[in-house]
């Protein structure tokens, strides 16, 4: 799945509801991080990083509360969902039975073209990850973190049903304020990351449901042990080791 399909850094369409514009905007900035778990934000403060109507935020608020992602807190407004162990078991488990499910379609219905553009756009990443100057590609995380999600989005739509593909988003959601408190891509854990992608595409190309399988669930484990057991300043400590993704962790962690 390339850069640019990734739904959730699309323009805001032009063509929705003002309600439905500022629920896309407020998805847009919890995955550009511009809203964080736990973090209280006033229905005005909204207002203004959304750049929408009053009103419409107003008009938001109900589907994010039902969602799990705010709940009001008298006197001091919108809190954003907070990150525990309980969210981090919920959201994994959730996240684990829908891609499941889409793998089990997707193994048989991806065509071969769409595997070998999907590949394409991993070895991408991974040739600027191991260039020399990879430290100071700017957008070499973000397109990386695109990549990832791409994939797991793609399978999920491939099955056709937008009930599901319209939970998993807002399921997404929550596995994304929890990466973002917990856990995030670092030069020292692109190149596993992307590695351990290609070797679940060579068991997609293959068709080999059984070990797809095992790979999916394992990379969802691994994510979710990481973001339960790796201290959050410990990661940003790897931003400051001045080693290139080539010499940084090769211990095979997932995005």
């Amino acid at each position: 799945m390339s850069v640019m399909n990734q739904p959730v850094i699309s323009p805001i369409d032009d063509t929705l509801s003002q309600r439905a514009k500022a629920y896309q905007g407020f998805t847009r900035q919890v995955f550009e991080g511009g809203i964080r778990a736990g973090q209280f934000i006033s229905q005005r403060e909204l207002m203004t990083l959304l750049d929408m109507p009053l009103g419409a935020v107003r008009e938001m608020i109900p589907r994010l509360e039902a969602a799990g992602l705010v709940k009001t807190v008298p006197q001091r407004g919108l809190q954003i969902a907070h990150v525990d162990l309980r969210l981090i078991r919920n959201a994994f488990q959730v996240r684990s039975m829908i891609e499941r499910e889409a793998l089990l379609h997707f193994v048989h219905t991806a065509t071969d073209a769409e595997l070998e553009a999907i590949e394409s756009t991993h070895r991408t990443i991974l040739a600027r990850a191991a260039a020399p100057d990879a430290l100071q590609d700017s957008t070499l995380l973000d397109d990386a973190q695109a990549v990832d999600w791409g994939l797991h989005d793609r399978m999920v739509d491939a099955l056709g049903n937008d009930i599901i593909s319209d939970q998993y988003r807002v399921n997404s959601l929550r596995v994304r304020l929890i990466k973002l408190e917990h856990s995030v891509i670092t030069p020292g854990r692109l190149i596993p990351a992307m590695e351990e992608h290609l070797r679940f595409i060579e068991a997609l190309r293959q068709r080999d449901a059984g070990k797809a399988a095992a790979l999916l669930e394992e990379h969802i484990s691994s994510a979710r042990n990481r973001v339960m057991h790796a201290p959050l300043e410990q990661v940003r400590n790897e931003w400051n080791t001045g080693n290139s993704p080539l010499t940084t962790d090769t211990t095979r962690r997932p995005l």
